[in-house]
């Protein structure tokens, strides 16, 4: 039984296979290879992209889905989670996709060894399928020829797990990867550091701009949004005539992690993000529930 709780349960040719297979669903409509696969969804968080991305990816193998909402759950009730779990894995699904504010939770229930663990994004360490979705739109960017390319990771970068996951898989698949932040959202970290921008801009071959998420700091940093914008916001007199990558996790706020303008920029690769995390998670699906 394999898990995805980090990018790390996979090996580098399974995340070569991967891409290869997400290419290959994004060109070509596949057969039903999960018509008789059963996935729950069970999101402790909120979210938009993440969970209809799965339940399109999976619909789109054939694969049944169900969602638990854990509002409604017996966790509610006092039922431990992990007793929920177990009650889950006793119908016997194929997998269990979960997300959780909680770093620890996905690592935890897939050590019990009930059904396949998948972690859609978890406090602020893990998101892997976003950062497997963020390096096959990369690799498509630039002809696969990814290694040696300069990421810019622009915003709240201590509080992101789409920026944790992305710092392990991108530095692992041979890109460099800089941090640009005011300090209090700095984590700590080896790599390059910076608090303005336009120091760094020139050499970079991508952003990463992430939401700007001023209610997880207890301090005030900025007086407001308008004032963390003058600093961090993508505008296009800021990115001028570069040749740059630009991308966003989402939700976007807009004119404060990015400009409406730059949205409309074709540099912005914001909704291919998201059509790509489609055929990425079609293609975890695939690696977890056939292939491993």
């Amino acid at each position: 039984m394999q898990h995805l709780v980090d990018t790390y349960d996979f090996t580098d040719q399974q995340i070569e296979n991967l891409l290869r297979d997400a290419k290959k669903f994004k060109y070509q409509k596949p057969i039903q290879l999960l018509r008789d696969k059963l996935l729950i969804t069970l999101f402790f968080e909120n979210s938009t992209r993440t969970r209809s991305s799965f339940e399109v990816a999976a619909k789109r193998l054939g694969a049944a889905v169900v969602h638990l909402d854990p509002s409604r759950s017996s966790t509610k009730k006092g039922e431990t989670l992990e007793d929920t779990f177990a009650n889950l894995c006793a119908m016997e699904p194929d997998g269990i996709i979960i997300r959780h504010a909680e770093n620890e939770v996905p690592k935890q229930l897939a050590d019990m060894e009930l059904s396949s663990v998948i972690n859609a994004g978890a406090g602020n360490y893990a998101h892997p399928t976003q950062a497997l979705l963020d390096l096959f739109t990369m690799m498509e960017h630039f002809d696969g020829e990814i290694e040696g390319k300069t990421v810019a990771i622009v915003g709240d970068i201590v509080s992101s797990r789409v920026a944790s996951s992305g710092i392990r898989l991108l530095t692992r698949m041979g890109m460099n990867v800089v941090l640009v932040a005011p300090k209090p959202f700095m984590p700590e970290s080896d790599l390059p550091q910076y608090e303005n921008l336009d120091e760094v801009i020139d050499k970079v071959d991508v952003i990463m701009s992430l939401r700007a998420q001023l209610e997880r700091h207890a301090t005030p940093i900025f007086d407001d949004y308008e004032a963390y914008a003058k600093h961090y916001c993508i505008t296009k007199e800021r990115l001028g005539e570069r040749n740059i990558l630009l991308l966003h996790p989402g939700p976007v706020m807009r004119n404060i992690d990015i400009s409406d303008e730059m949205l409309e920029d074709p540099r912005c690769k914001v909704l291919e993000q998201v059509k790509n995390g489609v055929y990425v998670r079609m293609a975890v699906l695939k690696l977890l529930m056939l292939d491993a």
